[in-house]
């Protein structure tokens, strides 16, 4: 039995577009510094990297699907927060951009990270977007790097 590992995380040379929700940006855009960070150490260029801002997380879905057709890019990291309010508004909106995140990367054959986060309440969500380890976008960005390196 062969396994296959990765090899080391290197994104020299791929060309990477984000497509991030400008509702709630305060944390948002710590998210996507994040997965910038996350680029740049595994080699990606700044010229590389391309930002596509979106009003809301459900509109995610549609941009990536716009973006993967231009046939452009390596790959795409996704930049959104969803606070659970008082209605279900929550789980219609988490599943739907879910389910629109994979249809996209498998009807288009380009890997996606879902660096949209759901969460309970403000401070659940302000943690996951500090500037040390735990920022979801870092970890989408390297998530994205991880898959591209993966040789098959």
């Amino acid at each position: 039995m062969e396994i296959n590992t990765f090899k080391k995380l290197n994104g020299e040379g791929k060309k990477i577009a984000i497509v991030q929700a400008h509702f709630n940006e305060g944390i948002t855009n710590k998210m996507r510094d994040g997965a910038i960070k996350a680029l740049k150490e595994s080699g990606v260029n700044d010229k590389d990297i391309e930002v596509f801002v979106v009003p809301g997380s459900v509109e995610i879905p549609i941009v990536c699907q716009k973006v993967a057709r231009k046939k452009k890019f390596d790959g795409i990291i996704t930049i959104g927060t969803i606070i659970k309010g008082e209605t279900a508004h929550f789980d219609y909106v988490a599943k739907a951009i879910t389910d629109g995140f994979m249809r996209v990367s498998l009807d288009e054959g380009l890997p996606i990270t879902f660096g949209v986060i759901t969460t309970y309440n403000l401070e659940q969500a302000q943690a996951r977007a500090k500037d040390d380890e735990n920022n979801k976008g870092y970890e989408a960005g390297m998530a994205l790097v991880e898959v591209l390196s993966l040789s098959v």
